[in-house]
């Protein structure tokens, strides 16, 4: 079948929505490091959508890793459609802000040019907690990280994110070019000061120089929130067909988008609030309630339906149980944590979460979410387990989902079968537990993780047993008798 292309897309069904710019004009203004779906559902998507405004802010996507995205990009001129469903319906949409598409591992001097280049004003990313190189439970730069490690030694081949933008500030220190803006897109509290912490600090250990110079980087702070399943073989079928023309790389969303941004670019931004995005002095109350809600909910849902048997989220909320213990989670137990919204509706949020999670239209497996748990956990659930901590108050629900990731992480499910964990603890994770079946060692072996609980939680007697009493009914009962037992607010 005939591809996605420039070429085609002018005979595409009128029912399509099209690009309402003309693409030969759009130049590259900003780099995105981690051109995955999310980017793609999401920021590719805002910029899409005001391009024909001001056509300097196309985007350069960079592959840090695979050349998947480039290999299926490249032959569509960069298009790609956008599949939005729910349990009414579903629209498609050819976005086509992603004019040109970079491998690092195969060209690092191209990304790095690009990245040098005086038009680039806008370096963004979505590389997930781990691609930051740094220490989850503490937020700074593991200074042990292999790619930093690397990164240090051969500044002119980066593997890691962080390589990639010292070095490509170092090439603009020299040549006299101003700092770009730094744009984290990932699920981390404070982004923009994790980022730029760590960036700081990788710049400090090669030059001082150096270092002064990163210090003036402006990185605002964002929060991002679409739910964004991976794209399934029968998705790609299903596009085709209606497109009359074959998509190797849509992406698939639900309707539901936001994004929150500080309001800090020195040399320029788009006008991204006409597509609905927010600007914010002060982002990380709005962070904060969605990494504790949305994501934390995510997470605990995902590993409980994980071992219950349950392929998707929507398979996960039908099961007896959870969708109690979910809203008892947000409501008693994370909304008590949160910093003063005001005149933000958060009982109506709380129940736009419990509808998205329950959109059956989207595949969105437990399995994809349950990915890099020991990277996303302090974010997600340590942090309000700490809250919780301080003001003396329970919580039961929290520690069930830390305990239902560590039943998940010790690679076995329930029948004993092996867990595909994708995880970058996860040999460790096997080494430790490795023919563990007592509820206390077992727990023991993971707090000694310390990137991921910290000292404080590692000593705590108190969180120590409600993890052993949440594995211990885990292991003997199973995820779907637990869940069941949840029959109100209060178990």
């Amino acid at each position: 079948m005939t591809r996605l292309s420039n070429e085609t897309l002018p005979h595409l069904p009128e029912a399509i929505e099209k690009p309402d710019y003309d693409r030969t004009k759009v130049t590259v203004g900003i780099v995105h490091l981690g051109i995955g779906a999310f980017h793609r559902a999401h920021q590719a998507v805002f910029t899409d959508e005001v391009l024909a405004r001001d056509p300097t802010w196309g985007i350069c996507g960079v592959s840090l890793r695979s050349t998947e995205t480039r290999d299926a990009l490249a032959p569509q001129d960069g298009l790609y459609t956008l599949k939005v469903q729910d349990g009414e319906g579903e629209t498609l949409r050819i976005i086509g802000s992603v004019i040109e598409t970079l491998v690092a591992p195969e060209d690092p001097h191209a990304v790095l040019a690009r990245m040098a280049d005086p038009a680039t004003r806008i370096v963004s990313l979505t590389v997930t907690e781990k691609g930051y190189c740094h220490n989850p439970a503490t937020g700074r730069l593991d200074e042990n990280h292999p790619d930093v490690l690397h990164d240090l030694q051969n500044p002119g081949k980066p593997r890691s994110a962080v390589g990639f933008i010292v070095e490509a500030l170092a090439r603009r220190r020299a040549t006299g070019v101003a700092a770009f803006t730094l744009l984290s897109c990932d699920n981390l509290p404070s982004n923009g000061h994790v980022l730029k912490r760590v960036v700081s600090r990788f710049a400090e250990l090669r030059d001082p120089g150096l270092a002064a110079f990163v210090a003036d980087v402006a990185s605002p702070s964002t929060m991002i929130d679409r739910i964004v399943p991976a794209t399934t073989d029968a998705d790609r079928a299903a596009i085709a067909v209606s497109l009359g023309v074959d998509d190797a790389w849509p992406v698939v969303s639900e309707p539901f988008r936001q994004w929150v941004l500080e309001d800090h670019f020195p040399l320029g931004r788009p006008a991204w609030e006409e597509a609905g995005a927010v600007f914010v002095p002060e982002v990380s109350a709005f962070e904060t309630m969605k990494l504790r809600l949305l994501n934390g909910s995510h997470s605990t849902l995902a590993y409980l339906g994980f071992l219950a048997g349950a392929e998707t989220v929507a398979d996960a909320m039908a099961l007896p149980g959870m969708k109690v213990l979910i809203d008892g989670l947000m409501r008693e137990e994370v909304s008590p944590t949160l910093p003063p919204l005001a005149g933000f509706d958060l009982a109506g949020y709380r129940e736009a979460l419990i509808a998205r999670f329950n959109n059956a239209a989207l595949r969105h497996r437990t399995w994809q979410i349950a990915m890099d748990g020991s990277q996303k956990l302090p974010q997600r659930l340590l942090g309000t387990i700490r809250d919780r901590m301080r003001a003396g108050a329970s919580y039961d629900r929290l520690a069930l989902g830390v305990a239902a990731w560590m039943s998940y992480a010790r690679g076995l499910d329930e029948a004993g079968e092996a867990i595909d964990v994708r995880d970058p603890l996860a040999g460790r994770i096997a080494a430790l537990t490795q023919g563990l079946e007592d509820p206390e060692e077992i727990v023991a072996a993971f707090l000694s993780i310390t990137e991921v609980f910290a000292e404080d939680l590692n000593r705590d007697a108190g969180f120590r047993a409600a993890l052993a009493d949440g594995v211990s009914r885990l292991l003997l009962k199973g995820a779907a008798v637990e869940l069941a037992a949840w029959k109100g607010p209060v178990r």
